[in-house]
């Protein structure tokens, strides 16, 4: 993106006429209730991170092939129509958030959804 481009989409977000409160005034009250809904800044830092995985076309019809079934590289493969090495990569960065879980069995190597949170997550 350009520096023109730039100014002009902070410009049009500085001009927007977003409400804002006319005075000043902190609600104690709503404050304290809601401080303990508010995710701790490492968790809320995982969970972007997880959301910035899943921000990925492939790696989402990724997931989408793991929800149904228990799959092995060269089926996700096949079904996503990605080389196997594209793929493994895509497993690897989604393993290590923990959203996917493998099992061996000789020499193949299945692929699932890590838990009831990544199907949930993903139907949602």
């Amino acid at each position: 993106m350009n520096k023109h481009k730039k100014k002009q989409d902070l410009d049009l977000i500085q001009s927007s006429d977003t409400p804002t409160c006319d005075t000043h005034l902190v609600h104690l009250d709503n404050v304290r209730s809601s401080q303990a809904q508010i995710l701790p800044t490492d968790k809320a830092q995982q969970m972007a991170e997880i959301f910035g995985v899943l921000a990925d076309t492939n790696r989402i019809r990724l997931l989408s092939a793991l929800a149904s079934s228990e799959l092995c590289v060269c089926d996700l493969a096949a079904l996503t129509k990605m080389s196997e090495s594209a793929v493994c990569h895509q497993l690897r960065l989604l393993k290590a958030m923990r959203l996917v879980s493998y099992r061996r069995e000789g020499r193949n190597v299945y692929y699932s959804l890590a838990d009831s949170h990544v199907i949930n997550l993903y139907r949602s």
